[in-house]
C-alpha cells in the first residue's frame, strides 16, 4: 500500500479514537459507552465499502497509539498477506443478489443466501459474509432506508481551545494592480469564548490561504482538540488532515446542507457585515486587514457577547491555563510530504528543480519533506532517519568536483597507489605548498 494511503487512513483512525486517547480521563463505563456510540455510527473509511467500526477494532487502535505514546505512525495500516486478490461480489453474483432482493423485498440476508444456494447462484450459503452482502445491496440501493429524527440540540465546548470552528465569507473587493477582485475571509472561532482566534481577508479560499491563517491561529492562540469545518475542497484536503493529526487535533466536517452546526461563526460573519462591512472600507488588502484587525480587537472582542453574558477575550482567557500551545517546530508540521527515486548520478527531482542527495541514498526511494513556499529547504528521509536539507544542484559546480568513492573504490586505489611508483615531480611554481590554494577542497 502506497504511503499516502497510508497517511490517510491513519489520519482518519486518530480522528476516531481522538477523544478516547485524549487529556479528558474517563471512567471505565463512560470509555465503554463512547466506544459503543462510535462502533454504532456510520463512517466514511478511507479506501474502504466499509461504513462501521467494531468495538474491539476501536480498542486495538487505542492500544497502538497509547503503546507507541502518540506516534501516529502505530495506526499505520498493515500490508495484507492477500493483497492484489478481489474480495468484491462479481457481477454475475451481484446482479443476483439485486433481483433476488427486487422478488423478495422484506427478506434477510441470511434468508436471501440461503435461497442463493437453493437456486445454485451460489455453491454455499457461507461463501459470502454478511458484512459483505449488507454493504453491496446498500451502494445499490437494495436496502430500504429508515426515516430518521436528527436530534439538533445546541451545544457549547466546554472549555477554550476544546473545539474551533472554521469558514469562509465572501469580502469586499479590493484593488490589485488596476482591477477589482474578490476577497475572501477565512475565521476560525473559539466555540467556547466566541473569540475569533485569527481572520483575515485573502484572494482566494484555497487550502494554501486556509493552512496560512490556520498557522497564524496556533501561533497566536495554542492548539484546539478539534476542528469543526464545512465540506469545501479546502477542508477536505489531504494535507490539511495528516497536518491535523500530526499535532493532535481531530477534523470534523459538518454534514451537508445542514448549516445548523455552524450558527456560531455564521452569526459572526453577519456581526462583520452589519458592523465592519456597513462602514468605508479600504480597497487595499493590506489596508483592509489592518481596519478590519482594528475593529476585531476594538469593537468585537471586547463587546460583551449574547450568548455568554461575557466578552470573548474574557471568557477565552478565564482558562488560560489550559490552553496547549503550538510546538517550537510548527513548521514542520505544516510540510508537504512526497516520494522520491534518487538517480544514479545522485539527483532528486521536485516541482522542476533537481538536488543532490548524499550518495547512500542512491537508487532508494525516500520521503521528501519541503514547504511549497521555500523550495530552497527539503528534507530528505529514508526508512525513519533523516538525511538532513537536500542541496540544489549546481551542474556548473559539479563539472570540477571530484566524486564520492565508495569503500571499495577507496581500498582499491589505495593499493594502487602503493604499487605504483609515483611520478616525478619538478620544481614548483611558488616556493611555499601553503601559499597554493587547492580548488576541490574550497568546493568541498
Amino acid at each position: 500500500m502506497k504511503k499516502e494511503r497510508k497517511k490517510q487512513i491513519a489520519a482518519f483512525r486518530f480522528q476516531v479514537i481522538a477523544d478516547l486517547v485524549g487529556g479528558v480521563r474517563l471512567s471505565p463505563g463512560e470509555l465503554q459507552k463512547l466506544i459503543i456510540e462510535k462502533s454504532n455510527r456510520r463512517w466514511n473509511i478511507p479506501y474502504s465499502e466499509n461504513q462501521s467500526i467494531s468495538p474491539s477494532t476501536i480498542r486495538r487502535w487505542m492500544k497502538v497509539y497509547q503503546e507507541q505514546k502518540g506516534d501516529l505512525k502505530s495506526l499505520f495500516p498493515k500490508d495484507r498477506g492477500d493483497s492484489g486478490l478481489s474480495r468484491a461480489i462479481d457481477p454475475e453474483t451481484g446482479a443476483a443478489l439485486l433481483q433476488l432482493r427486487a422478488q423478495f423485498p422484506e427478506m434477510g440476508v441470511p434468508s436471501l443466501l440461503v435461497e442463493m444456494e437453493k437456486r445454485q447462484l451460489i455453491r454455499h450459503s457461507d461463501d459470502l459474509k454478511f458484512s459483505t452482502v449488507y454493504r453491496f445491496l446498500h451502494q445499490n440501493g437494495g436496502l430500504k432506508k429508515s426515516a430518521e429524527k436528527v436530534d439538533r440540540r445546541r451545544f457549547e465546548a466546554e472549555y477554550p481551545n476544546d473545539l474551533w470552528q472554521t469558514d469562509v465569507m465572501h469580502g469586499p473587493k479590493v484593488l490589485v494592480g488596476k482591477r477589482l477582485q474578490k476577497t475572501y475571509l477565512i475565521a476560525l472561532m473559539d466555540d467556547h469564548s466566541r473569540l475569533i482566534v485569527y481572520a483575515e481577508f485573502y484572494l482566494d479560499e484555497g487550502i494554501k490561504s486556509f493552512l496560512n491563517a490556520l498557522k497564524a491561529a496556533f501561533l497566536k492562540r495554542g492548539l484546539p482538540r478539534k476542528l469543526y469545518t464545512d465540506n469545501g475542497s479546502a477542508f477536505r484536503a489531504h494535507h490539511l488532515r495528516f497536518t491535523l493529526a500530526s499535532l493532535g487535533i481531530t477534523l470534523h466536517h459538518a454534514k451537508p446542507y445542514t448549516p445548523q452546526g455552524k450558527g456560531k461563526i455564521e452569526r459572526f460573519f453577519k456581526t462583520v457585515r452589519s458592523g465592519f462591512l456597513s462602514g468605508e472600507v479600504a480597497q487595499d488588502l493590506k489596508k483592509l486587514n489592518k481596519q478590519f484587525l482594528v475593529w476585531l480587537q476594538d469593537r468585537y472582542h471586547t463587546a460583551v457577547h449574547s450568548s455568554t453574558a461575557q466578552t470573548p477575550l474574557n471568557r477565552f482567557t478565564k482558562n488560560i491555563q489550559l490552553i496547549r500551545m503550538a510546538p517550537e517546530n510548527l513548521d514542520d508540521h505544516f510540510r508537504t510530504a512526497v516520494m522520491r527515486t534518487v538517480s544514479n548520478d545522485r539527483v532528486v527531482h521536485l516541482r522542476g528543480n533537481l538536488y543532490e542527495a548524499p550518495i547512500d541514498l542512491i537508487r532508494e526511494r525516500i520521503e521528501i519533506l519541503f514547504n511549497p513556499e521555500d523550495l530552497s529547504n527539503i528534507e530528505a528521509r529514508f526508512k525513519g532517519k533523516s538525511y538532513g536539507f537536500l542541496k540544489l544542484l549546481d551542474t556548473g559546480v559539479n563539472v570540477k568536483i571530484r566524486r564520492q568513492k565508495s569503500e571499495g573504490e577507496m581500498e582499491l586505489e589505495s593499493r594502487q597507489t602503493e604499487d605504483e611508483p609515483q611520478p616525478y615531480q619538478d620544481g614548483q611554481l611558488f616556493s611555499g605548498v601553503s601559499e597554493v590554494k587547492d580548488i576541490n577542497a574550497e568546493l568541498f
